[in-house]
């Protein structure tokens, strides 16, 4: 991961070299972000049943804090999406997927493709979904580093993951195509079913 200020090419920290191409780029939807990343829903709710507790028991002014603090925190998770959304570019070429996130500061995640053992996507319903990467071999990307752009709960092997994309399929798609052609020696494959991940493309296979 690096950090840089000058942007040549838009979501890349240079020019692409010769040979080089880019195949998609994508940002989060805010408005799914919110929902599925910051579980903006989820929270509203647990408010409102804050909210009818405390008016139930009578106490209309701890409900009236209740509900504000309920307005002030969705207010935050909203600026948050979209600011996440703004400042985020997932940007696949024929050889590399770049994650270029951080809101305060740019921050580039260069990911050769060869490097990419898995792929799975997690589907919102309809188009959107996000897609989880599998990496080869030890890394040293950190869970505090990606997030929110890390798979939830690996903590100990920490995953990227593309988050809130309204045509998750189609993209997903694309970037199991470009793997396979950077390591033509892999299989391409589905993976089977986990909690957190709905069937997608997967790629699995040895390094060029």
């Amino acid at each position: 991961m690096i950090e840089y200020d000058f942007e040549p090419v838009r979501g890349l920290p240079g020019t692409l070299p010769p040979g080089e191409w880019i195949v998609w780029q994508a940002s989060p939807d805010w408005p799914a972000f919110r929902r599925s990343a910051l579980h903006a829903r989820w929270l509203a709710l647990y408010f409102a049943v804050l909210v009818i507790a405390a008016l139930g028991s009578g106490n209309a002014v701890g409900a009236a804090a209740i509900a504000g603090a309920g307005v002030i925190l969705q207010g935050l998770l909203t600026l948050f999406a979209w600011a996440v959304a703004r400042t985020t570019v997932y940007t696949l070429t024929n050889k590399r997927l770049v994650l270029r996130i951080g809101v305060a500061l740019n921050k580039c995640v260069n990911l050769p493709l060869a490097q990419i053992a898995a792929a799975d996507l997690r589907s919102h319903g309809g188009m959107a979904g996000d897609i989880a990467l599998a990496l080869k071999g030890p890394h040293r990307l950190g869970y505090a580093m990606l997030w929110p752009h890390a798979r939830p709960w690996h903590l100990s092997c920490p995953q990227p993951m593309l988050r809130a994309l309204v045509d998750a399929p189609r993209l997903a798609q694309a970037l199991a195509q470009a793997c396979a052609a950077a390591a033509p020696a892999g299989v391409v494959r589905a993976p089977a079913p986990t909690p957190d991940a709905a069937p997608g493309p997967a790629l699995h296979g040895a390094a060029a």
